[in-house]
């Protein structure tokens, strides 16, 4: 039962500090070279995060398909 106790005491300092900083409605965003991005520049940035991410997809797509070809193909010859 002590350890419980102590374990939930020194949860609740940090769960009042999650709450406090959840409540903020402000975040900032940074770049790579650490300045603050404004909202033009955030969402240029997302949209370039999601062509990448399906570019990524597309090609692993292509590759699954083209090793299925090549495994139907190799057991036809045999």
């Amino acid at each position: 039962m002590a350890m419980r106790s102590a374990i939930i005491s020194r949860s609740t300092p940090l769960r009042s500090f999650m709450e406090s900083n959840t409540s903020r409605s402000s975040f900032r965003f940074f770049s790579d070279q650490g300045r603050v991005l404004s909202e033009e520049e955030r969402a240029a940035e997302n949209v370039y995060i999601r062509k990448m991410e399906k570019e990524k997809l597309e090609k692993q797509k292509l590759k699954e398909q083209k090793e299925k070809a090549e495994k139907e193909k190799a057991e036809k010859v045999r």
